[in-house]
Parts: structure tokens; C-alpha cells; sequence
């Protein structure tokens, strides 16, 4: 059997984590390269089960069995249009079913299959999927995968985007997890067969082109940083320089510390470089952790000001507590509006001196939960100039950039103003390096 599959289509095909999402861009061969892997499964391994859901039976017959009667070879394969099952000739079974409503996962209570398909992931809920992977078990010593196709968008983006787009890079296994990026340019097939495609996509409302289009997860209806675009703010670590200033900031609570340390260059531009996100520490904790991990020289820790209302049970502050155990913090000023202006600022996309678009506050790509939650406030309901309270969880790391540059940081001097052979050189390197912290 001749198949013409695309490089990622393979790369889909071959993925062997637990849980597999190809996705992205309309167009990029999502739901062909779940039929051939359900097709090559089947006959691979003899006897074997598998379950392709889309959210209603009608959405399944005008899209996937459809495809699977023309593709599937007649000799092997044969389609129950009433019980809605796939047999193949050595005792392989897909079944074509739904899950339209969360109530729908109880009828495959008592099932086993070895792979589950969902097609079009994001219009499922978090607590359907998170059931049927119960429902992925056996002993008949087969693979036993979850594998979802999906474009952005619909009522379970958040969650998807969640599990898989911001666990870390894509086309790399995170937890037993993978992303692997879908665009309409990859489907070769499509671009010579339907090349006016890609300038429909075009004609969409901006929201609907950046999420069918160009794949983008990080724009959603009512979101606060519209500015944001992971190319531009995402970058790979590099090693920051020794003359930069280097600033830490946070956001504290029992419920998370959310801390940042951030390095700016001779231009003002920031760095975020390194991060913490813990919940559970008391402040003694909370600063054992911090200086764990400062191994540099701090110009100034900046943290919200509520750090300093004194504690009726010991009568100190919790910024008292922290400078007892060794991190004196800054007080940072808390105007919510003008602090979330001036992030847009930061954030706000420019030219740098070789003309390539930057921004002036950029992210090294560790600092997950940043990325993760940056893009993902909302604007307040009641208030659009200032972001969403809730989801809380959402707020920590947002609200710990909020006080850095409400801070107002000032650049790093630059180096190459002092004359190595002017007297007192070694002096001023120690006035650029230790700078106080």
C-alpha cells in the first residue's frame, strides 16, 4: 500500500509519548495523518482496539469516516454504518463514536482500547479527556497512547494549551507529553492542489487568521496583552554579561512565590532570565529559596508593598522577615492601571540596531510559567483597563513583572566607557559589578 504522507504527518505517526497533540494551523493535515496512524495501528498489531472521537456523530461523517471509506482498503477493511464500527480483516477494531456532553464519558465505562483519537481537541472539555484516559488499558502488551489532533481555539483552549503548548517546547516530550506544530505550508499536497487556500485564510477576522492561519495559541477574545507573540518575547538563554544590572522581583503569598530575576543591558532593554514559582513556603522559606538561587550580585529585590503592613501575631512585616533572613526587598509601587500600562509598553514590539523586531522586555524560554500566564490574563469584566483577578493562579507572575517596571530600572552602565589604563580602573570595575545587593 502507497501512502504519501508529509514529514510531520510521520513525525505524528512515529511519536511514541503517552500523549501526542498535532496541531496548529487549518490545513495542515491533522485528521489524514490520525487515519493513516489508526489505519497502520490496526493492521500492525492484530486484535487491537481504538476509539476516534469528534463531539457529535454528524461532525465524524462529514470529516473522518468519510475520508477513512475512500482511503482504507476495501479488502481489509469494512465500515457497520450503524453501530458505527471499523473491522479489519485480522480482528482490529476502531470504533467512531462521540462525546458530546461530559455526562457521554459513561458509556465507555467499562471499555479498553489501546489508543484513544480525539479529533478537534479543543472542542472537548478538560474532564472528558482527563476520564477516557482512564479508559486506555489493556494486557495484550500493545502500545497504549492518547493521540489528538486540534487547531486553536474552541471551548477547551485553555486547557489544551495548558497540558501541552506551555509545558515547554514543541516537538520534544514533556512529561510524557508532545507537541508537534502543524502548518498549512507543511501539507505539501494541499499547497499544490488548493494554492488560493492559504489566501482565504487570509481573509479572516485577525483573531480567526492567527489561530487558523499561523497556529498562534497565545491570542484569545478579551485578552489583556495583545501585544504578545511568543517569537518576539520567547527567546533562548544566552549568558548574560557581568557589567548588566541585575534586579530580582517577586510576587509573594502562602500560595505561590512567584520571583523573577531580570538583567538589563547598556539599552534599557530587560532580560528575564530566571525564575521561581513555588507555592507553600513561609517567608523564612521563601528567602532560603531566593538566595539558593542568586549566585550573582543583586542591584535591588522589588516586591508589592503589602510586604510591609506589620503582622498582628509578631507585630513584624513580612518585608522585616524576608530582610532577617537575608533578601532586604524594595517597595514597589501597586497603581494596578498605570503598572499594567507601562507593561504593554515593555512589552510593545520595536526595531533593534540590525532592524529585527524585538521587544524591550524579552523571556528566556525556562521561565515557563511566565509564558505561560503572561498571555493567558484577561481583561477585568468591569474594568478593561486592568486585568482579571481570576483565574488567581493566572495573576502571581504577571503581577511579579507589574512591580519591576513600576520600579522604573535603569540600565546597565556601558562597559566600554572606562579606559582599562586609566588609574583606578580595578575601582570602577567594582563600582559596575557589585552593585549592593
Amino acid at each position: 500500500m502507497d501512502l504519501n504522507i508529509t514529514p510531520k504527518q510521520k513525525q505524528f505517526i512515529d511519536a511514541e509519548a503517552s500523549e501526542v497533540l498535532f496541531g496548529g494551523a487549518a490545513g495542515g493535515g491533522k485528521s489524514f495523518a490520525q487515519l493513516i496512524d489508526a489505519l497502520l495501528f490496526a493492521l500492525k498489531y492484530p486484535g487491537s482496539t481504538q476509539l476516534i472521537l469528534r463531539r457529535t456523530y454528524k461532525e465524524l461523517e462529514r470529516s473522518l469516516i468519510r475520508v477513512a471509506l475512500e482511503i482504507y482498503p476495501r479488502q481489509v477493511f469494512r465500515y457497520n454504518s450503524s453501530k458505527h464500527v471499523g473491522s479489519f480483516e485480522n480482528g482490529s477494531i476502531i470504533d467512531f463514536s462521540y462525546c458530546d456532553k461530559e455526562n457521554d464519558v459513561y458509556q465507555y465505562q467499562s471499555a479498553e482500547y489501546d489508543v484513544i483519537r480525539f479529533d478537534e481537541l479543543t472542542h472537548f472539555t478538560e474532564p472528558m479527556y482527563v476520564y477516557l484516559i482512564s479508559r486506555v488499558r489493556g494486557t495484550n502488551g500493545y502500545p497504549k497512547q492518547i493521540k489528538s489532533s486540534t487547531n486553536p481555539g474552541g471551548v477547551g483552549h485553555s486547557w489544551v494549551k495548558s497540558r501541552f503548548i506551555d509545558v515547554g517546547p514543541p516537538n520534544s516530550e514533556h512529561d510524557g507529553k508532545i507537541f508537534i506544530p502543524a502548518m498549512v505550508q507543511d501539507n505539501v499536497f494541499l499547497m499544490e492542489s488548493d494554492p488560493g487556500y492559504v489566501k482565504r485564510l487570509e481573509k479572516l477576522s485577525e483573531k480567526d487568521k492567527q489561530a487558523l492561519l499561523y497556529g498562534n495559541w497565545d491570542i484569545f477574545d478579551g485578552q489583556y496583552f495583545t501585544e504578545w507573540n511568543r517569537k518576539v518575547h520567547v527567546m533562548s538563554p544566552f549568558e548574560i554579561p557581568k557589567h548588566w544590572r541585575r534586579y530580582f522581583v517577586m510576587d509573594y503569598g502562602l500560595d505561590m512565590l512567584a520571583g523573577y530575576w531580570i538583567a538589563l543591558d547598556t539599552y534599557g532593554r530587560a532580560y528575564v532570565y530566571r525564575e521561581v514559582y513555588q507555592s507553600g513556603l513561609i517567608i523564612s522559606e521563601a528567602a532560603k529559596r531566593i538566595r539558593q538561587l542568586t549566585d550573582e550580585k543583586i542591584y535591588a529585590n522589588i516586591a508589592p508593598p503589602d510586604l510591609w503592613n506589620r503582622r498582628q501575631d509578631t507585630g513584624k512585616s513580612a518585608a522585616q522577615i524576608f530582610a532577617e533572613n537575608g533578601v532586604p526587598l524594595v517597595a514597589a509601587k501597586n497603581d494596578r492601571v498605570q503598572g499594567w500600562y507601562n507593561l504593554k509598553e515593555w512589552l510593545h514590539p520595536c526595531k533593534d540596531e540590525q532592524g529585527e523586531e524585538i521587544a524591550p522586555l524579552r523571556i528566556f524560554s525556562n521561565c515557563l510559567n511566565l509564558i505561560r500566564t503572561l498571555p493567558s490574563v484577561a481583561m477585568d469584566s468591569k474594568n478593561p483597563n486592568d486585568v482579571a483577578r481570576e483565574p488567581h493562579e493566572l495573576t502571581h507572575a504577571p503581577d511579579a513583572i507589574r512591580y519591576f517596571v513600576a520600579g522604573r530600572p535603569t540600565p546597565a552602565v556601558a562597559i566600554a566607557q572606562y579606559d582599562e589604563d586609566a588609574p583606578g580602573y580595578d575601582t570602577q570595575l567594582n563600582d559596575i559589578f557589585n552593585y549592593g545587593g
